[in-house]
């Protein structure tokens, strides 16, 4: 072979080298550009517009939590849609797009085991009675909710917080006659706050929000029920490894304290 051609051969394989580390490089700007591949910052969690249906005990400190995990997990938004567990249970069915439910009982939650994940308790909560500030009808104890002269609302038997108020009423031997059965808890707060009730059962940690319009009178954990709160990934969720790593981020010691500020007990 001649010199000539050597020096012809080896200049056309620098030149092939040279064109293909800037395309090599163009590919791996499009990788890092591409949504598929793209983490929050700090975290190894995907970015993503999550949709999560919560119970609506959980709408405070739910939007508090949330902030914080948004802005921990920057790319990622986090959009709450807060009803009564039975309401969030129907939506599931029709096919409402979402990608994480948190409800405040574990049967519901078991009745949508065919469309979440593994479900994992995140809290629980104790019922209370809600009065008037003041507690001007003088409510000491379940027992007084059956005075026919008070005007008790309840929250209707096919919600979570009305199935254990039900619960602990029946087991109690203690009949009421509610003047309205609402469809969640913060339905049955708003009645006592605005003076349309005196009384209801409501969990402790709503009654925490509205301490300046109602009292809430303590039911002896003997005579009271335990309400566990379930968090699971729905199956039809477009966020699958990101509505996964919110419901983790559920159990964690940063999430736990706002849930225990807001008076939820560990789970």
């Amino acid at each position: 072979m001649s010199f000539t051609s050597t020096r012809r051969r080896t200049a056309a394989t620098m030149l092939t080298a040279a064109l293909l580390v800037p395309l090599a490089a163009c590919g791996s700007d499009d990788e890092k550009d591409s949504g598929a591949g793209a983490t929050a910052s700090g975290s190894g969690a995907p970015k993503a517009d999550l949709t999560v249906l919560a119970a609506a005990s959980l709408t405070d400190v739910f939007k508090t939590a949330g902030a914080a995990y948004e802005k921990e997990h920057t790319g990622t938004k986090v959009t709450f849609s807060f009803a009564g567990s039975q309401e969030l249970a129907a939506q599931v069915k029709q096919g409402a797009p979402a990608d994480a439910l948190v409800t405040a009982d574990t049967k519901t939650m078991d009745g949508l085991a065919s469309d979440t994940g593994t479900p994992t308790v995140i809290a629980k909560n104790r019922l209370v009675i809600a009065t008037a500030k003041g507690n001007p009808e003088k409510v000491e104890s379940l027992k007084d909710l059956a005075d026919a002269r008070l005007k008790v609302v309840l929250a209707a038997p096919e919600v979570p917080v009305g199935r254990y108020g039900q619960q602990i009423l029946d087991a109690q031997k203690i009949e009421v006659k509610p003047v309205s059965q609402e469809p969640n808890v913060r339905a049955v707060l708003s009645k006592v706050e605005l003076g349309e009730a005196d009384a209801g059962l409501v969990y402790k940690t709503d009654a925490a929000t509205a301490t300046d319009k109602v009292e809430a009178i303590d039911i002896p954990d003997a005579q009271n029920a335990v309400a566990s709160y379930p968090a699971a990934t729905l199956k039809t969720s477009k966020n699958s490894e990101a509505a996964a790593a919110f419901v983790a981020w559920l159990s964690s010691p940063e999430a736990q304290k706002f849930l225990a500020d807001a008076g939820f007990q560990q789970p």
